[in-house]
C-alpha cells in the first residue's frame, strides 16, 4: 500500500520541458515569410519570359539588341562577390571584430553600387540606340510594314529640318542631301513600287529592304548584287526616257534620284549596306526593325527594372547598418541582411543566362 502510495505520488510531480516551435528568431521568420512571396513574385516574372521568349516566332539576338555578355558576366561576378562579403561580415561580427566587420560591410555596399552603375551603363546604350521599354521614345518596330515606311519617312522629313536650304554649312549640305536621297530614293521609291507591285512577296521584300538598308545585324552580299543589277536597269530606262519626245519630269527626277541613292549605299565598298544607315551615320537616329523587338524590350526592362528595385532595397539596409556598431549585437541584423541579399543574387544568377546567353 504505501509502495504504491510512493509511486503515485512520483507521477505526479513530472517536470515538462518546453521547447519553442522553430528555433529562429521571429525576425529571421518573418524574413523567409517575405521571401517567400519573393520567390512567388519573381517565378512568375521568370516563367512569363519564358513562355514569352519560346512562344515568339523570332527573338532577337544579344548583338541585336546591344547586350553585352561579358558586361553581364562580370555584373554576376560583382554581385556574387558581394555576397561572400556580407557573409565575411556576419562572421566578423559574431566574433566582435566590429571593426573587420565595418570593413566587409562597406566592400558589400560598393559592389552592389558597382552592379547598379554597369546595369545604368546598359541602360544608356539601349537609350542611345533607341531601345526603350515603350513608345513614344523608341525607335524599334517589330515587323517592316507600311506603319515602319511611314514613321521612317516622317522621321527623315524631321531630321531635314535642322538643316535649312539655304544653309551655307557644308557639313548642313551633305546631310540634307542625304536625309532627301534616302526619303526620295528609297522610303518613297520602295513604298511606290511595293503598291505597283502585283506580287505580295515581291512587295513585302521591297519594305524589307527599306528596313534592311537602315539597320541590320550581318552583311547580306546579296543585298549589293541586286542594287547593282538594279542600276544597271534604271540607267537603261532613264536613257531611254531622256531619248523620249516628251519624256515625263516627274518619272526622270525619280530615276535619277534612285540611281544616286543606289550610289551613295554602294560607295565606298557598300560600307552603308555592311553596317546599315544608323551605324553609318552617327548624327543619324531612324526608327529601325528588331523582330519581336518590343516585346524583349518590355520584358527586359521589366525584368531588371525590378531586379535594381531590390538592389536599391539592399543597399539602403546596408547604408542603415554602416553607421552602427557591427558587433555581437548586430549579429541577427547582419544575418537577416544577408539572407535577403542572397536572395537578390541568386534572382540575378537566374537572369543573366536567360537574358544575355539565349
Amino acid at each position: 500500500m504505501s509502495q504504491h502510495h510512493d509511486d503515485h505520488h512520483e507521477h505526479g510531480h513530472i517536470q515538462l520541458e518546453y521547447q519553442p516551435a522553430l528555433p529562429i528568431p521571429n525576425a529571421k521568420l518573418c524574413l523567409w515569410l517575405f521571401l517567400s512571396t519573393e520567390i512567388m513574385f519573381f517565378a512568375g516574372l521568370i516563367g512569363a519570359y519564358i513562355v514569352l521568349r519560346f512562344g515568339a516566332p523570332t527573338w532577337p539576338t544579344p548583338h541585336d539588341v546591344h547586350l553585352s555578355e561579358p558586361i553581364g558576366a562580370f555584373n554576376t561576378f560583382v554581385l556574387i562577390c558581394s555576397s561572400l562579403s556580407v557573409v565575411l561580415s556576419l562572421e566578423a561580427a559574431k566574433a566582435n571584430k566590429t571593426g573587420l566587420a565595418k570593413a566587409w560591410m562597406c566592400l558589400t555596399f560598393v559592389l552592389g553600387l558597382s552592379f547598379l552603375g554597369v546595369k545604368a551603363y546598359e541602360y544608356k546604350e539601349k537609350f542611345a540606340h533607341g531601345i526603350y521599354p515603350a513608345q513614344p521614345h523608341g525607335l524599334l518596330y517589330d515587323k517592316p510594314d507600311v506603319y515602319y515606311a511611314s514613321a521612317l519617312k516622317v522621321a527623315l522629313e524631321d531630321e531635314a529640318k535642322k538643316y535649312p536650304v539655304d544653309s551655307e554649312d557644308p557639313v548642313a549640305k551633305e546631310r540634307r542631301e542625304v536625309l532627301e536621297l534616302l526619303r526620295n530614293g528609297l522610303v518613297q521609291w520602295n513604298t511606290r513600287q511595293a503598291t505597283q507591285a502585283t506580287n505580295p512577296v515581291e512587295a513585302q521584300a521591297l519594305i524589307d529592304s527599306i528596313a534592311y538598308t537602315i539597320q541590320h545585324p550581318h552583311e547580306d552580299h546579296a543585298e549589293l548584287t541586286r542594287l547593282q543589277a538594279e542600276k544597271t536597269t534604271l540607267a537603261t530606262q532613264l536613257d531611254e526616257l531622256s531619248k523620249a519626245e516628251t519624256p515625263d519630269p516627274q518619272e526622270l527626277s525619280l530615276l535619277k534620284t534612285r540611281i544616286a541613292t543606289i550610289d551613295l549605299l554602294t560607295a565606298d565598298d557598300a560600307a552603308i549596306l555592311h553596317h546599315g544607315v544608323n551605324h553609318s551615320y552617327d548624327w543619324l537616329d531612324l526608327p529601325f526593325v528588331i523582330p519581336s523587338g518590343n516585346m524583349w524590350a518590355s520584358t527586359y526592362f521589366l525584368l531588371t527594372g525590378f531586379h535594381a528595385l531590390h538592389v536599391i532595397v539592399g543597399l539602403i539596409v546596408f547604408a542603415i547598418a554602416l553607421p552602427a556598431t557591427l558587433g555581437v549585437g548586430k549579429a541577427n541584423f547582419i544575418e537577416a541582411a544577408g539572407l535577403y541579399w542572397h536572395f537578390v543574387d541568386l534572382v540575378w544568377i537566374f537572369l543573366f543566362p536567360i537574358l544575355y546567353l539565349f
